[in-house]
């Protein structure tokens, strides 16, 4: 039986800075026969098509979504941030339901929370909360540097001192926006670069939440400078094979964010 496919969709939605379109998704009819009797087989077996594995709208939704709200500088006013279920669907172009279906994830992993009879809220987390994420954060990628140190290649690790090739502590603040960016992929590839499946699992959306909280301190104090001299010594640890001293690292730098947090996020509470 030939595929049918769905028209494509044209929708699209802003949230903050992220425009996100959505692609025709090919829907494959899984056909299951009448139980045939296989030849030498003492017990028939039915004949089964292959599942198409294209993702479903749901799962675009999803991901679209969760992208915006991670784009998003949440932190930066007080002002309660709504989501319209039935104006995201009609941006789509499809249904409500998995939109609502979408949210409904999100909202299971803290970044939207269902209001009754109000709406649906993209979530700011409290101070208490932040400091709790990033206590975590900082178990999980020290474990991922001491895995690195253990497993990772040379290339590899010189592939995370590529990323500073273009900035200096002098250059930091004329490139904050820039070095933002290269601050959160530096972060991410210390945990991808373990090749622990059950890590990068674990730190999937814990960072995202990180993601949003690291755009809005980079720039306060001197978070950008100590960034910066706190990655290399991180990598000259890496590259020296230390494996104590890059968990160390790794696990303080982080914590120093936490300390950070509780002494000047006021703006959490």
């Amino acid at each position: 039986m030939g595929a049918v496919r769905k028209r494509p969709l044209h929708g699209g939605f802003c949230l903050g800075i992220l425009y996100t379109s959505m692609s025709d998704i090919p829907i494959r009819r899984v056909v299951l026969s009448q139980t045939e009797q296989f030849s030498g087989s003492l017990s028939p077996r039915p004949a089964l098509a292959p599942i198409d594995t294209a993702p479903s709208f749901k799962h675009q939704a999803y991901a679209a979504l969760k992208n915006a709200i991670a784009a998003m500088d949440i932190y930066r006013s007080r002002e309660d941030i709504r989501l319209d279920e039935r104006k995201l669907a009609q941006d789509f172009g499809i249904s409500r339901t998995p939109v609502r279906e979408a949210m409904a994830q999100l909202e299971r992993e803290g970044f939207v929370r269902s209001v009754p009879r109000r709406g649906i809220y993209v979530v700011r987390k409290t101070k208490q909360e932040v400091i709790e994420l990033i206590t975590a954060w900082a178990a999980l990628e020290s474990m991922a540097a001491r895995v690195i140190t253990q497993q990772a290649t040379d290339e590899e690790i010189a592939g995370l001192r590529k990323m500073f090739a273009t900035f200096t502590s002098d250059e930091v603040h004329a490139k904050l926006d820039e070095y933002s960016d290269v601050n959160i992929e530096f972060h991410q590839s210390i945990i991808k670069l373990s090749r622990s499946r059950v890590l990068i699992d674990l730190a999937e959306n814990l960072f995202t939440h990180m993601r949003m909280i690291r755009r809005k301190t980079i720039v306060e104090k001197d978070r950008a400078d100590r960034s910066i001299r706190d990655h290399m010594h991180i990598i000259e640890a890496l590259e020296a094979r230390d494996t104590r001293k890059a968990e160390e690292l790794v696990r303080d730098h982080a914590l120093g964010l936490a300390e950070h947090v509780k002494q000047y996020a006021d703006y959490l509470d």
